[in-house]
């Protein structure tokens, strides 16, 4: 069960975590911020392969911990904004140019993997 979002604690050493809901950065758990998990309050990617829950699941959490996460989520992407010295109006015309370009620059970064 789902209880209230948090960012959840930093592994000193990156390691995986799968499940859970303890480390930032895991996949597959809940309430932290992380990947393929549910209830957390953002996008976080520690680098590692994303475990996916079922949507059935992402779908059964309460309303007000979707809400208590987006709310969350939303304050820290101020506060990111904020310590970066960017405005959102900046933010969102970024992502406008950002996202022209996206698959390119994903490509461009397998080559150069690549070639590495």
């Amino acid at each position: 069960d789902v209880s209230s979002p948090k960012h959840g604690k930093v592994d000193p050493h990156n390691m995986p975590h799968v499940g859970g809901n303890m480390w930032a950065g895991g996949t597959g758990g809940r309430d932290t911020a992380g990947l393929g998990g549910k209830g957390g309050p953002y996008r976080l990617d520690a680098g590692h392969r994303v475990y996916q829950i079922s949507q059935a699941e992402k779908d059964a959490v309460p309303e007000e911990v979707k809400r208590a996460a987006r709310e969350m989520g939303e304050k820290a992407f101020k506060q990111r904004l904020k310590e970066i010295q960017m405005s959102e109006y900046d933010a969102s015309t970024y992502e406008r140019f950002s996202g022209a370009v996206r698959r390119q620059v994903q490509s461009l970064r397998i080559i150069l993997d690549n070639l590495q």
